[in-house]
């Protein structure tokens, strides 16, 4: 099957009853162009003959397959029973894929072995993508991520102090890792069709906060979380009598909150 061929895409849910799961956020990739695009972007600089990737939602395996293509070895975590049962099959049972079939936030809880991958390139789920993202930037372990993600997701991801789409997802992310979206993907490049549109963002790791001990990372997340909870307010408000300014949790870079969080840890602040 062609899996960016979207008549045979559909002629094979609708021959095995399949229906793709909103609860999931399934929606399937099916542009050649965006296909090769996410994976030269999750490759770039990289020989990928041997590279060990981590896929999380592969789907039909249209990532998948074509990183195989590529040499690359894909372990692929997939939720739905049916979609991991008939990937192996469905791409010839090629030695260099593993799938496990499971939520993968419960396999980063329970310690998966993120840190044997080189990198990670996949379409995340739309429902859990931000979440999943967020736990595995956290761990560190991952050197470089490929994701496809909607697009006010990417924004979020990459957005700079003073962005009105500057968030919590964007500060914890560039913590450790330098992103960038790559390009745009348009809504009629997926089946089913979403509302909106994506964008492949890659995260590289950067090693500039490397030496935040874990009890900095603690306060860097507890109080960061806690600024943009409150986000309207200025930072001397919601943190009286221990920070004096009257800037707001977007104004601040990632340098800013650093310098802040080692001020503070030094000043004994938990």
């Amino acid at each position: 099957m062609n899996l960016t061929s979207p008549s045979q895409v559909k002629a094979w849910c609708i021959e095995n009853g399949f229906h793709p799961n909103k609860v999931l956020g399934q929606n399937f990739l099916i542009d050649r162009n965006a296909l090769v695009a996410i994976v030269d972007a999750g490759f770039a600089g990289r020989d990928p003959d041997g590279l060990d990737v981590l896929e999380i939602g592969p789907g039909l395996g249209v990532l998948t397959e074509e990183m195989l293509a590529r040499g690359a070895r894909v372990t692929a975590i997939e939720k739905d029973p049916p979609l991991a049962a008939r990937l192996a099959d469905a791409l010839g049972n090629p030695e260099g894929l593993t799938v496990v079939e499971g939520d993968a936030l419960d396999w980063i809880a329970a310690d998966g072995n993120a840190h044997a991958f080189s990198c990670m390139v996949s379409n995340l789920p739309y429902q859990a993508g931000t979440r999943i993202l967020l736990e595995l930037v956290q761990r560190r372990e991952i050197p470089s991520m490929t994701v496809l993600v909607q697009t006010e997701v990417a924004e979020r991801l990459a957005a700079r102090e003073g962005s009105k789409t500057r968030g919590l997802a964007g500060v914890w992310a560039q913590l450790d890792y330098d992103v960038k979206i790559v390009r745009k993907v348009a809504a009629s490049c997926f089946w089913p069709r979403p509302e909106i549109g994506s964008s492949v963002v890659t995260l590289l790791r950067h090693g500039r906060n490397a030496g935040l001990s874990e009890r900095e990372r603690a306060l860097f997340h507890r109080i960061t979380k806690q600024a943009f909870e409150h986000r309207r307010k200025q930072l001397g408000s919601i943190f009286r009598d221990v920070i004096q300014s009257t800037a707001r949790a977007e104004d601040l870079s990632n340098d800013d909150w650093t310098a802040l969080v080692k001020d503070l840890a030094a000043a004994g602040v938990e």
